[in-house]
């Protein structure tokens, strides 16, 4: 039989523990953090695996389940605002699959990872399984607020108004969070984690600018649209006191070479002028020339005509 109690403690303790994690690191966490895991009465819970689904020995039910992006399954937000989560493998009565279809009708919370870049996985919880499409091989996911649920209360139906409505909302802005996560990762890893422009290595203070702003058409979250700057070099890129020409050399504004105004400003806006910005390593990683191009424009007509 079901322990409930049992395990909502061990899941308590694995939501404490992420909280905490996420407090030190971010909430992109690296895998070896996820797979040392915790410690529960004496013995150690990893939060991950190699398995998708999976299930620590200490508990009877799945605790997380995973997705990276190119791999075997299909995980995907699809139009209705949820995630669509594949079984593991073919048949509906596998026991990963039983098990999630267990957490379902118990409306257990789960961690769902999804892999950014190698070895680092932005968490989201709760997660509840809502639906089972066993014609489609797959499962709903939505995400709830942590404050609409109880880990130790008996299953219910859901008859609160708005229940759906919140749900999506939620799930809606898990999504957001995942695409913006996801867009930082992969553009500071291709600039080996250093800032374009002055080669900060702290990735506490390096932030994904888009060259393209992500309001606009052209500002998709693609590596090409971005560049890794420093806090300081990120907000002057983006009040247009430096441009970047699509041949990759930095200009600085002509009133601002003109100013005088202390070390900060003449070493790290005035210094850059003329300099050639650092560039990823792989050819389809480098800023595209394009967007270079249009968002160069837009600091010419800003008054930075030279």
């Amino acid at each position: 039989m079901f322990d409930r109690s049992h395990d909502a403690r061990v899941r308590a303790t694995a939501f404490e523990w992420l909280s905490e994690q996420v407090s030190l690191h971010g909430d992109v966490l690296p895998w070896t953090v996820l797979t040392g895991g915790f410690r529960f009465d004496g013995r150690r819970v990893p939060l991950l695996s190699q398995q998708g689904i999976f299930k620590p020995a200490v508990m009877e039910l799945p605790l997380s389940i995973r997705t990276s992006p190119g791999g075997p399954y299909d995980d995907a937000f699809r139009k209705d605002g949820l995630l669509h989560y594949r079984y593991r493998g073919d048949d509906p009565l596998h026991p990963e699959n039983r098990g999630l279809r267990l957490a379902m009708t118990e409306r257990i919370p789960l961690v769902y990872f999804h892999r950014m870049v190698p070895g680092r996985y932005l968490a989201t919880w709760p997660v509840l399984i809502v639906g089972d499409e066993p014609e489609a091989l797959s499962f709903s996911v939505a995400v709830e607020d942590a404050a609409h649920l109880s880990l130790v209360s008996e299953p219910r139906m859901e008859v609160a108004e708005g229940a759906a409505a919140r749900r999506e909302y939620v799930t809606t802005l898990a999504r957001r969070r995942l695409h913006q996560r996801a867009f930082r990762e992969r553009v500071l890893a291709a600039y080996r984690h250093q800032c374009a422009l002055c080669r900060l290595k702290h990735d506490e203070l390096l932030d994904a600018a888009h060259i393209i702003p992500d309001a606009e058409p052209e500002g998709e979250p693609v590596i090409s649209n971005g560049l890794a700057l420093c806090r300081l070099h990120h907000t002057a890129f983006d009040r247009f006191f430096i441009g970047v020409r699509p041949d990759y050399t930095v200009h600085v504004r002509p009133d601002l070479l003109e100013e005088e105004d202390g070390p900060t400003l003449e070493h790290a806006i005035q210094g850059l002028h003329g300099v050639r910005i650092s560039l990823p390593r792989r050819r389809v990683d480098l800023p595209s020339v394009e967007l270079l191009a249009h968002r160069y424009e837009r600091f010419l007509e800003g008054g930075a005509r030279l």
